[in-house]
């Protein structure tokens, strides 16, 4: 199993960046999508989640409104539109998959732990 991640870059604040994380070597409309983040020094944190059939999403409070999780199961890819962004929002951005993982529950989707692939992460850097 492979997971690219891939448009990260240098924007200014309140510009928009596209994330993309093509799938290889699984059934990938059998996965549940995420896309975490992980900050100099701090650990690595749920952004946003999507279900299997990209019917079902959920983002964190502190993107919401700004990131968009979609999928494209034809093209075994998950996608993280991110719009406004903000310096805070600088971080290594990783895409993650896992079958069994319970978006219902927060704690569950929220949980690096419960995500058995990951991708090799792409740094998202905004300056002021």
């Amino acid at each position: 199993v492979q997971l690219q991640a891939s448009g990260g870059g240098l924007v200014q604040a309140g510009g928009s960046l596209r994330l993309s994380c093509a799938a290889s070597g699984l059934t990938f409309s059998n996965y549940v999508m995420g896309w975490f983040r992980q900050a100099l020094g701090k650990e690595r944190e749920f952004v946003t989640v999507i279900s299997r059939s990209g019917g079902s999403t959920f983002t964190a409070d502190s993107v919401k409104g700004r990131f968009t999780i979609s999928r494209d199961n034809a093209k075994n890819t998950v996608y993280l539109q991110m719009n406004n962004l903000k310096p805070e929002d600088t971080a290594v951005y990783y895409c993650a998959a896992d079958r069994e993982v319970a978006m219902l529950a927060k704690r569950n989707r929220e949980d690096v732990g419960k995500y058995e692939y990951w991708g090799q992460g792409t740094l998202v850097t905004v300056s002021s």
